[in-house]
């Protein structure tokens, strides 16, 4: 069966942990054997901004942007009770649970705890698409719930990260390690980062599929654009760990300590959300679609805005390019979860 799902993603989508690891691997022996590779980054840096990642950042999230189906964003409010758990799922519990784990796991290291927050509030509008086509839930639903989110994290990222990543950790006791920024700085981040591919993305979709029709955009724009966001994240990922090369003993252990609470969040993610969707009296179909919309993240968007706010080398931009590492293998494996549990619950014959 795993091999029959591999089957069904794309080549890039298929090896993308693999991909992540080769990058990684590839900027620190860079950083490691080329001293002079933080001097060039520096070079194309206007203030804060350096211009090539911002253009990657950019490019990294218009792919995904120009998938959402915007005009089928009424069919979320057919059913007001699997809205309701998305809502619940995606915008408070999401948040809440990955805010516990960061501060659990990663409160000795305050970027990788603030890294982990701003994965936890960057909800899922890109590969979710994939994961439940693979597992074969409700397809209309999703382009619904992905259209939701996308224009919801436009309009409130800015304020939960300010929440969670200032507000909230000295009511915990973490005065020490909470990482002060402003609303204004991640407000500036979002409305650049995610607003102007956002834009880009929903422009792109209505005029296209007004002079091309669906069947084209789908099948030959799409497949075309697709692989910018790769291309950008590799080289985004490439770029960071050459400035990382003299922690390459430590890296491998870094990785481990921010992936443990990530298998976590998935994990928990996706059967609270299958739970209530069970509950409710939702078919399998629109039951597994809320949980892997619950369960994925927007990593692009948190890489983009970690990177913006905190800086290329920091550790918060370090642990939002663990998200995708990790991601990627733990919803192939909750995709076989669905099928089991769909045999379980529901009596279907999986996949």
């Amino acid at each position: 069966m795993q091999q029959g799902l591999t089957k069904k993603l794309s080549f890039l989508d298929r090896y993308l942990t693999l991909w992540i690891f080769l990058a990684m691997a590839i900027g620190v022996a860079g950083g490691w054997l080329f001293t002079g590779v933080k001097d060039v980054v520096n070079a194309f840096t206007v203030g804060t901004t350096n211009l090539p990642i911002a253009v990657g950042l950019i490019l990294m999230m218009y792919p995904p942007l120009a998938k959402v189906r915007y005009e089928e964003l009424g069919e979320v409010f057919q059913n007001k009770k699997i809205l309701a758990i998305s809502l619940l799922q995606n915008w408070v519990i999401g948040p809440i649970l990955m805010f516990i784990l960061a501060i659990v796991f990663l409160h000795g290291y305050p970027e990788y705890m603030v890294g982990l927050i701003m994965i936890g509030l960057a909800r899922c509008i890109a590969m979710v698409i994939v994961w439940n086509e693979l597992a074969k839930g409700n397809t209309e639903y999703c382009a619904g719930l992905v259209a939701f989110n996308s224009v919801f994290q436009v309009l409130f990222y800015s304020v939960y990260a300010w929440l969670f990543v200032s507000v909230l950790p000295p009511l915990f006791g973490l005065e020490g390690a909470t990482v002060q920024v402003s609303i204004g700085q991640i407000a500036e981040s979002v409305a650049i980062y995610l607003g102007i591919p956002f834009v880009a993305g929903m422009l792109t979709r209505f005029v296209l599929l007004k002079k091309k029709g669906r069947d084209w955009y789908e099948q030959k724009f799409i497949p075309r654009i697709s692989p910018i966001t790769l291309v950008a994240l590799l080289f985004t990922i490439l770029v960071m760990f050459s400035l990382k090369g003299e922690l390459i003993v430590q890296i491998p252990f870094d990785v481990l300590r921010i992936a443990v609470p990530l298998l976590i969040y998935f994990i928990i993610m996706f059967l609270v959300s299958f739970w209530m969707g069970v509950k409710v009296g939702a078919d399998y179909s629109k039951t597994a679609t809320v949980a892997f919309t619950a369960a994925g993240n927007n990593f692009e968007l948190a890489i983009a805005v970690a990177i913006a706010v905190f800086g290329i080398d920091s550790g918060v931009a370090f642990t939002a390019v663990i998200g995708p590492l990790v991601e990627v293998p733990a919803l192939i494996g909750l995709v076989h979860v669905a099928f089991w549990l769909q045999k379980r619950v529901y009596g279907g014959s999986g996949a």
